[in-house]
């Protein structure tokens, strides 16, 4: 039996542990897409669309944007997206462009771990809510800035990033690891680029990542986890509002 089972328990039943933070964070996206009634939505930094094709049950399920007859656009500026596998449309992106879509176009964003590899925050910020229409909603989870897991990622050049996070992470491909930048990574940043916007966010503390595999690390990471304060905590979950 994998520790992992022992630990939680219903991670035998179900795949995944009551802490599994895209549980959480997917269970408010959906949440929100059906109070919305949303027919376009876009995964904004969608990548290949690994954790949704390798996934299974309930968790894929969550991911999969695909609901509630939405039509999605899956965009990224790496050419990979083309085979993600969760869309309706794959979009590559040009950084140094204006997003390819009219203005109020899109009835929600999701973005998921890609807020913290933008180079100009602001701009991005701008486009986003430029394609969202009135009361569409930036549905948005990145690393804290505060939290340990961003802290020590900084430590660390980007150069390394690849060689570190494969020996902590060992089912981690090269191509899944970016650059991160950390320039929209708090609820401070959220506010002064999404300007105007209502945001609204919680902090999350999962199940820890970086264990190496070692199950002693991984109960140090839980206990850790329960004893930090709230701003430490590891993932920021925004949801911005544009205003009507």
């Amino acid at each position: 039996m994998h520790f992992l089972d022992r630990i939680h328990p219903e991670r035998r039943l179900t795949g995944f542990t009551k802490l599994d933070g895209t549980v959480r964070f997917y269970g408010f996206v959906k949440a929100i897409m059906r109070g919305l009634n949303c027919r376009k939505v876009m995964d904004f930094g969608a990548g290949r669309g690994a954790v949704a094709s390798l996934d299974h049950g309930w968790r894929r399920e969550l991911q999969d944007l695909r609901q509630y007859g939405a039509e999605v656009w899956a965009c990224d500026v790496d050419p990979v997206v083309a085979e993600h596998p969760c869309s309706d449309h794959q979009v590559v992106l040009d950084p140094s462009a204006p997003l390819p879509f009219e203005d109020n176009f899109f009835d929600m964003i999701v973005s998921d771990v890609t807020f913290e590899h933008l180079d100009d925050p602001g701009a991005a910020a701008r486009e986003l809510l430029r394609v969202l229409r009135p009361g569409g909603v930036i549905c948005a989870r990145t690393p804290n800035k505060y939290g340990y897991a961003s802290l020590l990622t900084r430590l660390v050049p980007n150069w390394l990033h690849v060689k570190f996070l494969r020996r902590i992470q060992p089912g981690r491909e090269a191509k899944d690891i970016f650059p991160t930048r950390f320039r929209l990574n708090s609820v401070r940043a959220a506010r002064r680029h999404f300007a105007g916007a209502e945001v609204h966010w919680f902090r999350d503390s999962a199940e820890p990542a970086y264990y190496f595999g070692n199950g002693i690390l991984y109960r140090l990471g839980l206990l850790t986890h329960k004893l930090l304060p709230d701003a430490l905590a590891t993932s920021l979950c925004l949801f911005i509002v544009k205003q009507r």
